[in-house]
């Protein structure tokens, strides 16, 4: 099953190393918890709409960025499942401009690896 607290953690995660800040240094600025902040950061807590607006700005970064982003991951994720679940079908061509090159390791589903460099659009199921 694919969890969208986990993505979201795992964006907001990236997002914070990316800037080199601490945990400690976001959870004060945004006034939440370090705890909750790690939570929510390791998909274990689902954060509010308010939580989300208070990390983004103290990250400096436009909620709609990291939906985005989160979107773009669930759908990698879901391309990554459906390819696990039925490796010999050919990614929909209206999918292929959308995603770089996939390759999905380490069946079964819930626990598969992506891998997205820009350059090619092949699925390879392994």
């Amino acid at each position: 099953m694919i969890l969208l607290r986990r993505l979201l953690g795992d964006v907001l995660r990236r997002q914070r190393q990316r800037q080199g800040r601490t945990l400690r240094e976001v959870s004060s600025s945004a006034r939440v918890s370090l705890g909750y902040l790690s939570e929510v950061e390791r998909g274990q807590k689902e954060a509010s709409s308010e939580l989300l607006s208070a990390i983004c700005d103290a990250l400096d970064v436009r909620m709609s960025e990291l939906m985005r982003e989160v979107s773009d991951e669930l759908a990698l994720a879901e391309l990554a499942r459906s390819a696990a679940a039925t490796p010999n079908e050919p990614v929909p061509a209206s999918v292929r401009p959308m995603l770089g090159s996939v390759s999905v390791t380490g069946v079964p589903p819930e626990r598969v690896t992506i891998k997205a460099p820009a350059e090619a659009v092949d699925v390879v199921a392994a």
